[in-house]
């Protein structure tokens, strides 16, 4: 069993271009369902916080091919990251 805690603390990759998307920041559920319906990574800071930061990236769970000790990997493609 994985806590949502330990989510924070994983790399994000994403295997089609090799590329580091951040962190875990959030998770969006279906309680109807009880399963988890997507992450989100959180945007990157804008100049130490004073601007805001970048846009979120929403990755629905059907894309994480492997959650490992220290990284999850992810299968997307430029167009199916939503913002």
């Amino acid at each position: 069993m994985v806590k949502t805690s330990e989510f924070r603390t994983k790399d994000v990759v994403n295997v089609t271009d090799g590329r580091r998307l951040g962190f875990i920041g959030d998770l969006e559920l279906d309680l109807e369902h009880g399963r988890v319906k997507s992450v989100v990574i959180l945007g990157n800071g804008r100049f130490m916080g004073l601007l805001g930061r970048e846009r979120d990236t929403v990755i629905d769970w059907t894309h994480i091919r492997k959650i490992g000790h220290d990284v999850i990997l992810v299968e997307i493609s430029a167009d199916e990251v939503l913002g």
